[in-house]
This record gives C-alpha cells, sequence and structure tokens, in this order.
C-alpha cells in the first residue's frame, strides 16, 4: 500500500502499471481525480493517477489538485513526475517536442492554491525555483531528446489562447503554455515533496498563422508519442536516486518545510 514515486498523467495518458492494485483515499480536502493505482516497476514502487480522472472527466480548472497530491503522500511518495500536453510558443517547439522546464509563471484564478488555508500558524513556502533538480536531472539523462530548460506559463482553461494572449506569451520569453501545471507544483512544495515535469509539445497554440489549435489535435499528438513517454519515464524511475533514510540529507524540496511551526500535521 506504500509508494516513493508518484506519476501524474494528463490528458491522453490514463494508464501506466499493468494490473495495479488500486487504492481508494480519502483527504480533507475530497476525493482524489481517481483512486490511486499502486505497482512496480523496475525494483521501484509507483502509484500512478490521472490527472483528468479514469474518463478525462475532470477540465482544468476542476481537477481537484490537493486531494491529488495529498493523496500521493498520504502513500508514501515523496518524489512526483507530472508530465503534460503544452502548446509551444516558440517556433523550434514543434509537436512532439519534449521540454524539461526549470520556471513557471501561473497565470490560473479560482483554483485553491495552497493546502495551508487553515487559521494558525502562517506557511510561507520557498518556491523560487519550482522543479526538482534531481528529477529534472533524470528526465534530462534519458536517450530520449528533450529542450533542458524553459519556462511553462499556465493559463485557466478550459479555452485555448487568443492569437493576442498567445503572442504575449511568446513576447515575454516564456516557451509552452498549458493548463494543469499550476497550482500543481506549488501544492507539492506545500506537502515537501520533489516535484518535476516534461511538457509534450502538442501544437503551436494561436501565436502563429494558420488555425487555431483544438482539443481534437492534442489528443491525437499526445497518442501518437505517448509511447515514447512511458518509455522515457520508465527510464527516469530506474534513474531516480532511492529515498533517503537520513531527513537531513535529503533532497532541499523535501525540506522546505523544516523549522516551521505547522497548522496541521501531513500524512
Amino acid at each position: 500500500m506504500q509508494a516513493d514515486i508518484g506519476i501524474i498523467g494528463g490528458s491522453g495518458f490514463y494508464s501506466f502499471l499493468k494490473a495495479p492494485e488500486r487504492v481508494v483515499v480519502d483527504t480533507p480536502f475530497g476525493a482524489p481525480s481517481a483512486p490511486l493505482a499502486l505497482g512496480e516497476v523496475g525494483g521501484r514502487r509507483i502509484a500512478f493517477l490521472p490527472r483528468h480522472g479514469e474518463r478525462h472527466q475532470y477540465p482544468p480548472h476542476r481537477v481537484n489538485y490537493r486531494a491529488n497530491l495529498w493523496a500521493l503522500r498520504s502513500v508514501g511518495v515523496r518524489q512526483v513526475l507530472a508530465p503534460c500536453a503544452v502548446g509551444g510558443l516558440k517556433p523550434e517547439l514543434a509537436p512532439g517536442t519534449f521540454v524539461v522546464p526549470d520556471q513557471v509563471v501561473d497565470r490560473t484564478w479560482g483554483r485553491a492554491h495552497t493546502i495551508w488555508d487553515a487559521v494558525g500558524p502562517v506557511v510561507h513556502t520557498s518556491f523560487a525555483d519550482p522543479y526538482c533538480p534531481r528529477g529534472r536531472a533524470a528526465l534530462l539523462a534519458t536517450d530520449e531528446p528533450a529542450v533542458d530548460g524553459g519556462t511553462l506559463v499556465v493559463i485557466n482553461g478550459p479555452r485555448f489562447s487568443t492569437r493576442a494572449e498567445s503572442r504575449w506569451h511568446a513576447a515575454a520569453g516564456w516557451s509552452v503554455v498549458g493548463m494543469t501545471g499550476m497550482p500543481e507544483a506549488s501544492l507539492a512544495r506545500d506537502l515537501a515533496m520533489c516535484f518535476s515535469t516534461v511538457c509534450m509539445v502538442t501544437d503551436a497554440d494561436a501565436g502563429v498563422e494558420g488555425p487555431g489549435v483544438s482539443h481534437a489535435e492534442v489528443l491525437e499528438v499526445f497518442a501518437g508519442n505517448i509511447e515514447r513517454l512511458k518509455a522515457m519515464l520508465l527510464t527516469v524511475i530506474a534513474a531516480l536516486p532511492d529515498p533517503e533514510p537520513d531527513a537531513t540529507a535529503s533532497c532541499a524540496c523535501r525540506r522546505v518545510l523544516d523549522g516551521m511551526t505547522l497548522p496541521f500535521a501531513l500524512p
């Protein structure tokens, strides 16, 4: 019933493990998107969770991100890999390109952005570098080519960007645009979990000439590259370091709450 690595599957990525053990987890924030699927890959214990539900029933602004991350931590997960589909904001980022961002810009609204909303000691979480350096290094060390670095800008959705918005994002120097990367990453930091993402470019967003992106186009490109993504994740799982027995030696992501007085205990 335990795992140390969590995989959050995005659009078109609803299963990962063979014959998993399904675990229903209750959280203080309600139910996660689906029961957790627990199993073993290469000697590592994995918990898989489809971000949008098993039937893709939750749009990006209705995903219960707090419940999803809490559920993963409650079964022991401390390292999260969260692939997602994105639009490219640079000409060189063609559909099928993998990007491992090192920064994120949050343009979402109306979502529950923190677990620390209880009355009590105030918790301010460091988030200058939003992604785990060890997770990023493992993603970039596979045989699958991936762009090292860049900024993911997260919009609220479920609509896609206007051309003006897309050009604005590109002019700011941002690399890719998606709808689910936040508050997922910051909630993982709230929970002192390592979090990394690999973005699969499925379209050119709306900043170039031609028709705007459609959901069908996103799913088609994602489906055509899903096996590449799964193979990449299998390699990354094997490369991630084992959980350290000594908490003081662990990654800085997992020490972000050290010394703080918390309003409630974490699982």
